[in-house]
C-alpha cells in the first residue's frame, strides 16, 4: 500500500529535510516514527527537500508499506513518536503511481521579513529581520522581472545538483501588514537556495542599494556572482504543494505561518 501525508515542521534546529550521518534531520525522525508504527523499516520521499533552518506547513511525503493500519493509526501513532516541532497533519492511501516529488505540478514558498528598527521578540525563528526601511513599491516592480520561464542560474546555489536551471515562476507577490512583509512565490519547481537568493536581490532593491532594473541584469547574467546575498533561512517556509485533482489530496492551508501577524 502507498500512503501520502502532509508534514509540518519548524526547521530551526535541524540540518534540513534530508537524512545525513551524525546530524538531526526531518526525514530521519519521520522514518523512525513510521517504522515504529509499521514494525518494519519505512523510507519516505518528499515533495521538496528543504535546507537547514527552513520550515514547512505543507510538506508532502509518500511511503510504501506491507503493514496494515488504519489511516488514523498511522497519523496519531507516528505523531506520538515525533518531537514536538514535527507533525503529520494528514495521511491517506493513494494510487500506486502517486509520487510526492514527480507528481507535483507547483510548489509555493513564503518568505517573511520583519521590517522595523527593533528586532522581533515573538516567533523570531520564523522571520528574517531587516532593520532598515524597505521600499515595497520598488521591490514589487523588481519582482515582475522574474515572472515566467527563465534560466535562474544567477539565483541557484553553487552546489545545486539540478540538471537544468530553467524554472517557471507563476506568481511572485509582496504584501505588507505593519512590520511584516510577506513574499510568496509559486513555481513549477525551485533550485537550491533560489527563493532565498531572490529575496536577497529584492532586499538590495528595497534598501536602495540597487535600481529596480538591476534584477533583469542579474537574471540575464546567468552568473551567481552577479546577484546579492542569500537571505537567511529563518524566514522561509514551504507552504503548499499542488497535485493533479485525481489524487484527491487535501487542499493546503497557506495561512498557518502568517496568521499571528495579520
Amino acid at each position: 500500500m502507498r500512503y501520502a501525508a502532509g508534514v509540518e515542521y519548524c526547521g530551526t534546529k535541524y540540518s534540513g529535510w534530508q537524512k545525513q550521518n551524525h546530524v538531526e534531520s526531518i526525514q530521519a525522525h519521520i522514518e523512525a516514527a513510521l517504522s515504529r508504527v509499521a514494525n518494519e523499516a519505512i523510507e519516505v520521499t518528499c515533495a521538496g527537500r528543504t535546507d537547514a533552518g527552513v520550515h514547512a506547513s505543507n510538506q508532502v511525503i509518500h511511503f510504501d508499506t506491507d503493514a496494515v493500519r488504519e489511516s488514523n493509526s498511522w497519523l496519531f501513532g507516528c505523531n506520538s513518536h515525533l518531537p514536538g516541532d514535527i507533525s503529520l497533519s494528514w495521511l491517506q492511501p493513494v494510487a500506486g503511481d502517486f509520487h510526492a516529488r514527480f507528481s507535483a505540478s507547483r510548489r509555493v514558498y513564503r518568505y517573511l521579513i520583519f521590517n522595523r528598527p527593533a528586532r522581533p521578540g515573538i516567533m523570531p525563528q520564523y522571520l528574517s529581520w531587516e532593520c532598515r526601511p524597505l521600499d515595497m513599491e520598488k521591490m514589487s516592480a523588481a519582482a515582475a522581472y522574474l515572472l515566467g520561464e527563465h534560466d535562474f542560474t544567477s539565483f541557484r546555489a553553487a552546489a545545486c545538483q539540478a540538471r537544468s536551471p530553467v524554472r517557471r515562476i507563476h506568481s511572485l507577490t509582496l504584501n505588507r501588514a505593519g512590520a511584516l512583509i510577506d513574499v510568496t512565490i509559486e513555481a513549477n519547481a525551485f533550485l537550491q537556495h533560489m527563493v532565498r537568493n531572490i529575496v536577497g536581490v529584492l532586499l538590495a532593491v528595497g534598501m536602495g542599494k540597487q535600481p529596480v532594473a538591476w534584477v533583469e541584469q542579474v537574471l540575464q547574467a546567468k552568473d551567481r556572482g552577479h546577484a546579492g546575498i542569500t537571505a537567511s533561512a529563518s524566514g522561509l517556509s514551504l507552504i503548499a504543494v499542488h497535485y493533479p485533482p485525481e489524487y484527491a489530496l487535501p487542499k493546503p492551508d497557506k495561512s498557518l505561518l502568517s496568521l499571528s501577524y495579520r
